[in-house]
Protein backbone atom coordinates (compact mmCIF):
# COMPACT_ATOMS: atom_id res chain seq x y z
CA UNK A 1 0.00 0.00 0.00
CA UNK A 2 1.16 3.50 -0.82
CA UNK A 3 -0.14 6.25 1.49
CA UNK A 4 0.13 10.01 1.01
CA UNK A 5 -0.36 12.38 3.97
CA UNK A 6 -1.46 15.89 2.97
CA UNK A 7 -1.77 19.19 4.81
CA UNK A 8 -1.49 22.82 3.74
CA UNK A 9 2.24 23.62 3.82
CA UNK A 10 3.72 20.16 4.45
CA UNK A 11 5.78 21.35 7.41
CA UNK A 12 3.66 20.51 10.49
CA UNK A 13 0.92 17.90 10.29
CA UNK A 14 1.66 15.82 7.19
CA UNK A 15 5.40 15.35 7.85
CA UNK A 16 4.52 14.33 11.40
CA UNK A 17 1.90 11.92 10.03
CA UNK A 18 4.45 10.52 7.57
CA UNK A 19 6.94 9.94 10.39
CA UNK A 20 4.36 8.34 12.69
CA UNK A 21 3.05 6.06 9.95
CA UNK A 22 6.58 5.02 8.92
CA UNK A 23 7.32 4.09 12.53
CA UNK A 24 4.12 2.01 12.73
CA UNK A 25 4.85 0.37 9.38
CA UNK A 26 8.30 -0.64 10.66
CA UNK A 27 6.87 -1.83 13.98
CA UNK A 28 4.32 -4.06 12.20
CA UNK A 29 6.81 -5.14 9.51
CA UNK A 30 4.55 -4.03 6.67
CA UNK A 31 5.69 -3.52 3.10
CA UNK A 32 4.00 -0.13 2.75
CA UNK A 33 5.24 3.23 1.52
CA UNK A 34 4.23 6.56 3.01
CA UNK A 35 5.09 10.09 1.90
CA UNK A 36 3.70 13.55 2.51
CA UNK A 37 3.07 16.78 0.63
CA UNK A 38 1.15 20.03 0.85
CA UNK A 39 -1.64 21.67 -1.08
CA UNK A 40 0.29 24.96 -1.19
CA UNK A 41 3.86 25.79 -2.11
CA UNK A 42 4.36 28.26 0.77
CA UNK A 43 7.20 26.19 2.26
CA UNK A 44 8.37 24.19 -0.76
CA UNK A 45 11.76 22.57 -0.07
CA UNK A 46 11.77 23.51 3.63
CA UNK A 47 12.25 21.03 6.49
CA UNK A 48 9.42 20.33 8.94
CA UNK A 49 8.53 22.90 11.60
CA UNK A 50 10.70 22.70 14.72
CA UNK A 51 7.64 21.79 16.80
CA UNK A 52 6.94 18.76 14.60
CA UNK A 53 10.60 17.73 14.61
CA UNK A 54 10.77 18.03 18.41
CA UNK A 55 7.55 16.12 19.21
CA UNK A 56 8.50 13.36 16.76
CA UNK A 57 11.99 13.12 18.29
CA UNK A 58 10.51 12.87 21.79
CA UNK A 59 8.81 9.67 20.56
CA UNK A 60 11.93 8.30 18.84
CA UNK A 61 10.94 9.39 15.32
CA UNK A 62 13.36 11.40 13.16
CA UNK A 63 11.69 13.60 10.52
CA UNK A 64 14.50 16.15 10.16
CA UNK A 65 15.40 15.06 6.60
CA UNK A 66 11.93 15.47 5.15
CA UNK A 67 11.35 18.41 2.81
CA UNK A 68 8.10 20.12 1.91
CA UNK A 69 6.71 19.18 -1.48
CA UNK A 70 3.71 20.47 -3.41
CA UNK A 71 0.87 18.05 -4.24
CA UNK A 72 0.61 17.45 -7.98
CA UNK A 73 -1.79 15.32 -10.05
CA UNK A 74 0.83 12.59 -10.44
CA UNK A 75 0.79 12.03 -6.66
CA UNK A 76 -2.91 11.28 -6.83
CA UNK A 77 -2.38 8.64 -9.48
CA UNK A 78 0.62 7.05 -7.70
CA UNK A 79 -0.89 6.54 -4.23
CA UNK A 80 -3.54 4.06 -3.02
CA UNK A 81 -4.72 6.14 -0.05
CA UNK A 82 -4.54 9.93 0.22
CA UNK A 83 -5.18 11.31 3.70
CA UNK A 84 -6.11 14.94 4.25
CA UNK A 85 -5.62 16.65 7.60
CA UNK A 86 -8.72 18.85 7.30
CA UNK A 87 -11.67 19.67 5.06
CA UNK A 88 -9.84 22.46 3.23
CA UNK A 89 -7.00 20.10 2.26
CA UNK A 90 -9.55 17.42 1.37
CA UNK A 91 -11.36 19.76 -1.03
CA UNK A 92 -8.08 21.00 -2.53
CA UNK A 93 -7.04 17.40 -3.23
CA UNK A 94 -10.40 16.55 -4.81
CA UNK A 95 -10.03 19.51 -7.18
CA UNK A 96 -6.86 17.89 -8.53
CA UNK A 97 -8.55 14.52 -9.12
CA UNK A 98 -9.28 13.80 -12.76
CA UNK A 99 -10.99 10.44 -12.31
CA UNK A 100 -13.68 9.16 -9.94
CA UNK A 101 -11.42 6.26 -8.94
CA UNK A 102 -8.91 8.81 -7.66
CA UNK A 103 -11.55 10.74 -5.71
CA UNK A 104 -12.39 7.52 -3.85
CA UNK A 105 -8.80 7.31 -2.54
CA UNK A 106 -9.08 10.66 -0.74
CA UNK A 107 -10.09 10.46 2.94
CA UNK A 108 -9.97 12.63 6.03
CA UNK A 109 -7.33 11.16 8.33
CA UNK A 110 -9.31 11.52 11.55
CA UNK A 111 -12.27 9.59 10.14
CA UNK A 112 -10.22 6.48 10.84
CA UNK A 113 -10.32 7.25 14.57
CA UNK A 114 -13.76 8.91 14.57
CA UNK A 115 -15.74 7.53 11.61
CA UNK A 116 -17.93 9.98 9.71
CA UNK A 117 -17.25 12.86 12.15
CA UNK A 118 -14.97 14.72 9.70
CA UNK A 119 -12.79 16.02 12.52
CA UNK A 120 -9.81 18.09 11.45
CA UNK A 121 -6.28 17.73 12.72
CA UNK A 122 -5.70 21.26 14.06
CA UNK A 123 -2.82 23.13 12.46
CA UNK A 124 -0.20 23.63 15.20
CA UNK A 125 1.57 26.21 13.04
CA UNK A 126 -1.05 28.69 14.20
CA UNK A 127 -2.25 27.39 17.56
CA UNK A 128 0.57 25.22 18.94
CA UNK A 129 -0.32 21.94 20.59
CA UNK A 130 2.13 19.72 18.73
CA UNK A 131 1.69 17.08 21.46
CA UNK A 132 -2.08 17.00 20.92
CA UNK A 133 -1.61 16.78 17.16
CA UNK A 134 0.90 13.95 17.60
CA UNK A 135 -1.56 11.94 19.70
CA UNK A 136 -4.43 12.52 17.27
CA UNK A 137 -2.37 11.41 14.30
CA UNK A 138 -1.02 8.38 16.17
CA UNK A 139 -4.55 7.28 17.01
CA UNK A 140 -5.74 7.56 13.40
CA UNK A 141 -2.62 5.92 11.95
CA UNK A 142 -2.98 3.00 14.37
CA UNK A 143 -6.54 2.48 13.12
CA UNK A 144 -5.33 2.52 9.52
CA UNK A 145 -2.85 -0.22 10.34
CA UNK A 146 -5.61 -2.26 12.01
CA UNK A 147 -8.00 -1.80 9.11
CA UNK A 148 -5.66 -2.36 6.17
CA UNK A 149 -3.13 -4.99 7.23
Amino acid sequence: MKILMVCLGNICRSPLAEGIMKALIDEHRLDWIVESCGTSSFHNGEPPHKGSIDIAASHGIDIRNQRSELLIKEHIQQFDLILAMDASNYNDILRKCTFEKDRKKVKLLMNYAYPNENRPVPDPYYVGGFDIVYNMILEACSKIIEEHR
